[in-house]
């Protein structure tokens, strides 16, 4: 007997949920499930279980297999609900609140990730006036895998578009999803998995890769835990980790955020502005700044909020000695709140801690550098005092070896997509490009595969895959020039070679100092128009201009777009270029005539080529549409 009660207790520890029915994360209560489509509900339990799953006075039966894994489908049902869904086997689960409708997987980098709460003065009203309790986002943790697909994710929820509650909701698929209800009324799912920073192969399966020889040959090298292990080991194991450098500005008995620290020996700089661009050489490390500011009473007793533009490469605030924020990335907008009581009516100390690894350090111009309460707005740009607290030596390094789980190819598919794969879905919006600009000429196979992968993966060939090209970034260049941004925005239009894909164009949309700009709403809107075309057969208008032909007679090219062709600005049609057989390329006088557009030039006897925007952020990208639709950059010498 003792014997039998040992062996029993040991079964329990092995399979301590053996009588238990378990679904998968995402299948939850206030979830979204795809209309006019069979939905499949699956999960585990104890080897031949019976299951049943009961939906609208219906039920539906199955078994499970012998490794405790079972699928019911559900027929196709129309938009709608609330509805209860109860799963029963040896336990009973109860899901609430559910709804029919279209579910959208969106996917892709940080412009993707980008929620509402970092555009919150932008979209304050659409923050304020969100009640679109039937538009809901389930939002995937970054999450990776090195060694193949997982089945499952940790807990997620679906949350609604309700007031505060949509600030998590990435703002282009928010805008994207509203804009559908808003024209049919009907329930919107968003499954967002996202993680800034990462490149495309990252998403794609293994298999998907299969024909990508180098990206293969990484995935099975990296399911060898030992060479992993290796690769991330810091140091050598015989020697002695190196000492940190102290930073003097935490040394000392006051520390330099303290309001009793005297700035003795401080010298004077301009916010915004780059240190090295205001005569100082070549510093990388971490530099204080240090200012104080003149508050009056009004804005004492209720929040405020700090603006600090952008910093590279991170930043900490300090008011009257209090930590306010830190942020440890260079691209987000600096959004600080202050709460009631840290400000004092006179004079408060504001101080910046910021450190930079290499280039330029310091804050980014064309940004708001603020604070305001209420209706007190007070500028923080101008003259501050700073002072060095490390210098990191030209000769130092970082640690030796590792590398980044989520730029490893397969390893985001594995862990963010793999689990999602059985959940129907209605398509993909995608927003990604950044990483993988330097190396543009490998963007248009991988895109590829990318979609064929996917829409394998969810068994539906047909599945609509909405992308966006590229905006502008980084500087402007008033001669015509080479980019691999434009390279990247190339590739992403001959994307639309395949079938079902959409794209939609933002290359008015940039900023040349952010490579999160601001402007999401029309992002979304516009993705939302590519949907209403491909996914939804509506017979509107859903991108700008497409160039159809071109004709080539002495200095003058013929470009026939497939609409009428207008400008933002009223003006003739800006950044084409032109060119001979050299490939010289020079800027042209341009003329439009209906959907024709005239390109020369008075120094090229025999034209042979031109470009439109071709730059990695182009001055004025003026052609549009009659609707306002932008023209996508293109060249015709390739």
């Amino acid at each position: 007997m003792r014997t039998l009660t040992i062996a029993f207790t040991l079964l329990l520890f092995q399979f301590p949920c053996i009588a238990q029915v378990k679904l998968p994360s995402l299948i939850r209560d206030s979830m979204i499930l795809q209309r006019n489509s069979q939905v499949p509900v699956w999960g585990w339990s104890s080897p031949k279980e019976n299951i049943t799953v009961r939906l609208r006075g219906k039920t539906y039966r199955t078994t499970a297999d012998t490794k405790g894994n079972w699928k019911v489908i559900l027929p196709p049902a129309e938009a709608g609900g609330p509805y209860i869904i109860e799963i029963s086997g040896k336990n009973k689960i109860v899901l609430k609140d559910v709804l029919f409708g279209d579910v959208w997987f969106c996917s892709g980098q940080s412009n993707m990730v980008h929620q509402m709460n970092i555009h919150d003065i932008s979209y304050a009203a659409d923050i304020a006036n969100a009640n679109y309790p039937k538009i809901r986002q389930c939002w995937i943790p970054t999450l990776t895998s090195l060694q193949g697909p997982k089945e499952d994710l940790p807990p997620v929820h679906w949350r609604p578009a309700l007031g505060d509650e949509v600030r998590p909701f990435s703002a282009v698929a928010y805008f994207f999803a509203r804009k559908i209800h808003e024209h049919y009324k009907i329930p919107i799912g968003i499954i967002n998995a996202s993680v800034g920073g990462t490149p495309i192969e990252a998403w794609i399966s293994e298999e998907g890769l299969k024909d990508l020889t180098t990206l293969y040959n990484t995935i099975q090298k990296n399911k060898d835990t030992a060479w992993i292990n290796s690769l991330n080991r810091k140091t050598p194991l015989s020697s002695n980790p190196p000492q940190e450098p102290a930073d003097r500005g935490l040394a000392g008995p006051l520390k330099w955020f303290e309001p009793a620290f005297t700035p003795k020996g401080w010298r004077t700089i301009n916010i915004p502005g780059y240190w090295e661009d205001q005569g100082v050489k070549d510093l990388n490390g971490i530099v204080w700044y240090r200012r104080e500011m003149e508050i009056p009473a009004s804005m004492i007793a209720q929040p405020a909020k700090v603006f600090l533009g952008r910093i590279v490469d991170a930043d900490e605030l300090y008011i009257n000695g209090q930590k306010i924020g830190n942020t440890t990335y260079m691209y987000p907008q600096r959004r600080y709140s202050v709460k009631p009581g840290i400000l004092k009516e006179g004079k408060n100390v504001f101080v910046v801690r910021v450190t930079n690894n290499s280039g330029k350090g310091g804050f980014v111009p064309d940004k708001p550098y603020c604070i305001f309460s209420g209706k007190d707005t007070i500028d923080l740009k101008g003259t501050w005092l700073y002072k060095p607290g490390l210098v990191n030596s030209p000769f130092s390094s970082g640690p030796s070896g590792g590398i980044s789980p989520q730029s490893q190819p397969g390893a985001l598919f594995n862990a963010m997509v793999a689990p999602v794969i059985n959940y129907a879905i209605k398509g993909f919006c995608w927003y990604q490009g950044e990483a993988n600009a330097g190396q543009p000429q490998n963007y248009l196979s991988l895109m590829q595969a990318l979609i064929r992968n996917w829409r394998a993966l969810w068994k539906q060939e047909d599945l609509p895959f909405l992308y966006v090209q590229l905006p502008g970034f980084m500087d402007y260049n008033y001669l015509p020039s080479e980019s691999n941004w434009a390279l990247i925005r190339e590739a992403q239009l001959k994307t639309l070679s395949v079938p079902r894909t959409g794209m939609a164009v933002a290359i008015d949309l940039g900023e040349w100092n952010d490579i999160h700009p601001d402007n999401k709403k029309d992002v979304g809107e516009r993705l939302a128009l590519q949907a209403l075309h491909l996914a939804y057969g509506e017979n509107i208008t859903c991108s700008g201009p497409v160039l159809q032909s071109c004709r080539t007679e002495g200095n003058k090219i013929t470009i026939r777009f497939s609409q009428e062709l207008s400008t933002t600005d009223g003006e003739p049609p800006a950044e084409f270029a032109i060119a001979g057989a050299d490939k010289k390329f020079l800027w042209a006088k341009t003329k439009i005539e209906g959907n024709n557009l005239i390109v020369w030039s008075d120094e090229i006897n025999q034209a042979r080529f031109v470009r439109y925007a071709w730059s990695d952020n182009p001055v004025n990208p003026n052609l549009i549409n009659k609707e306002g639709l932008p023209a996508s950059p293109f060249r015709t010498d390739n």
